[in-house]
């Protein structure tokens, strides 16, 4: 490694030097770098085609995982969330089975790993609506998410934010597969494809702030599955809350403080 000195400063790699700053100082070193044809071929890099190749599967997961929810995680996510699904995937395939590079994602039989994720990190959900209520339950076939908020006083159990004058609780269902690794196509792909990514939403009426909400919400999604769906598929439920202002008879859906969790995988 050297310093740069004259007046033109270069910033980049040419002729085998890599030219830049570094604590206010222009250095220059030779450039380093290991091949793609080394890292796909050479044995010494197994672990790290390894790795690539889970990396990747998640990715794909993580990908599935958001547009299950893509009916309304523009309005409840955070810029993190991307990122933050992959690195969760990752943890489910850590503990799934198979040789490393081709572990399995299962995803019913890792929920605990899923529950609690939210979708805002900055605004959890138990921070912004804490009213009693109970998970939301699913019926025999895992087709139809009900969730059911006991009535409740919004002056006491709602972190409204500022501008805010109504709300609305939402029910998100989703199915997730588990993913397998093909060998011949080298890719991770779904176990049940037909019913990977199905989802719907349900979103109460514009609740006032203050005040008793005055009855039990109840809300509910239907899937549609008319027999049970397999093991090898989850059924995500999150539950959340979207603020709005009222102007002029109109609903404008506010941009900050919108929660929404996954709180139960069935």
């Amino acid at each position: 490694m050297a310093k740069q000195k004259g007046f033109i400063k270069l910033k980049g790699s040419l002729g085998g030097l890599t030219f830049y700053q570094s604590k206010g100082e222009d250095i220059v070193k030779t450039t380093s770098g290991v091949t793609k044809s080394r890292i796909l071929n050479d044995p010494s890099f197994k672990r790290t085609r390894e790795n690539m190749s889970e990396f990747g599967g998640s990715a794909v997961v993580g990908k599935a995982f958001r547009i299950g929810f893509a009916n309304i995680i523009k309005s409840m996510s955070d810029s993190t969330l991307v990122g933050r699904v992959t690195g969760l995937m990752k943890r489910v395939n850590s503990v799934g089975p198979g040789v490393r590079g081709q572990r399995a994602f299962e995803i019913l039989n890792n929920k605990i790993l899923l529950e609690g994720f939210e979708f805002n990190k900055q605004n959890p959900l138990d921070a912004i609506f804490y009213a009693p209520n109970t998970s939301p339950t699913l019926d025999a076939n895992r087709s139809i998410s009900t969730w059911v908020i006991p009535d409740f006083n919004t002056s006491n159990f709602i972190n409204a934010p500022e501008g805010a004058t109504h709300f609305k609780l939402v029910l998100v269902t989703s199915v997730l597969s588990d993913y397998t690794f093909s060998v011949p196509l080298k890719v991770y792909e779904p176990v049940d494809e037909l019913e990977n990514e199905t989802n719907g939403i349900d979103m109460s009426a514009e609740i006032p702030l203050g005040g008793m909400v005055g009855a039990d919400t109840t809300l509910t999604v239907d899937l549609g599955f008319a027999a049970a769906l397999p093991a090898t598929v989850g059924v995500l439920n999150s539950i959340g809350i979207v603020f709005y202002q009222e102007i002029n008879a109109v609903f404008y859906e506010l941009a900050s403080d919108n929660a929404m969790r996954v709180d139960v995988v069935g």
